[in-house]
């Protein structure tokens, strides 16, 4: 049975935009998995370590028969196929794409490398915004819908590239 998940997608370097758009469609082509809907594509101001380049964010809705574990490791392979090597890599520094699993269904996830919801998610305009585009009712455990939880954080450095 197919499983509603959501997933976060940013980028900094080289051609961000066009990777951002390119991962969106890889991630529609994973096995069992149909991509429902794509945000718009936005820029945001780098966050934690901001001496590096604007990213470009974006939210996708799928519709899988993976489950959580395999799900993000198809999507750390989609990663390293688009130029990532998380390691020897600094933490929250520019990257060439990252994605991220903010949402599986309604479960609650705590595992090695897997924490679903994604831990501060209802804290990050940057994955809120592009989120609230694709999934807005989706509940935030313990932060509300994830419309509320975007109300609640400042986003006027965010703004929309491409629709």
């Amino acid at each position: 049975m197919a499983v509603t998940a959501c997933i976060g997608l940013g980028a900094n370097l080289g051609d961000a935009a066009g990777t951002v758009r390119a991962a969106l469609s890889a991630i529609g082509a994973l096995p069992g998995t149909t991509l429902v809907s794509a945000s718009p594509l936005y820029l945001t101001l780098a966050w934690g370590m901001q001496a590096q380049p604007d990213f470009i964010n974006a939210a996708a809705r799928v519709d899988t028969t993976l489950d959580a574990p395999a799900l993000l490791a198809a999507l750390l392979e989609i990663e390293r196929q688009f130029g990532r090597q998380r390691s020897g890599e600094q933490r929250w520094g520019p990257r060439t794409l990252d994605l991220d699993l903010l949402l599986y269904g309604d479960a609650m996830i705590e595992l090695p490398g897997l924490q679903v919801p994604h831990p501060r998610l209802h804290e990050r305009a940057f994955a809120l915004v592009p989120l609230a585009d694709v999934a807005p009712e989706l509940r935030i455990a313990g932060h509300g819908t994830v419309r509320e939880a975007a109300l609640r954080v400042g986003h006027d450095a965010i703004r929309v590239i491409s629709g």
